[in-house]
């Protein structure tokens, strides 16, 4: 499934978080694990995906756009994060 962006997202992204919404088909097609975003009312639903890029633990939030997955975020997954999902992630 193709990924999207909206471009001005993905350069302050990648300035601040030295990390590429062009690169997030990479963590897709590698060990993930996604859970639907239900926190909220987005007016849309929502899913937040952990996976690897480059070895580093990302946690990546997206949202179905027809036939492609529209990028919201993408950063390092913090301490917490790493701590639960690395053992489910790391299964061979």
């Amino acid at each position: 499934m193709p990924v999207e962006f909206d471009h001005a997202k993905r350069q302050a992204t990648l300035d601040h978080r030295g990390l590429d919404m062009a690169r997030a088909g990479e963590v897709f097609a590698g060990a993930t694990i996604t859970i639907e975003d239900d926190r909220q009312d987005y007016g849309e639903v929502r899913f937040i995906t952990v996976g690897r890029l480059d070895g580093r633990m990302v946690v990546i939030v997206w949202t179905p756009r027809g036939a492609a997955r529209r990028i919201i975020s993408l950063r390092k997954a913090n301490d917490r994060e790493q701590a639960l999902y690395a053992p489910r992630l790391d299964r061979p």
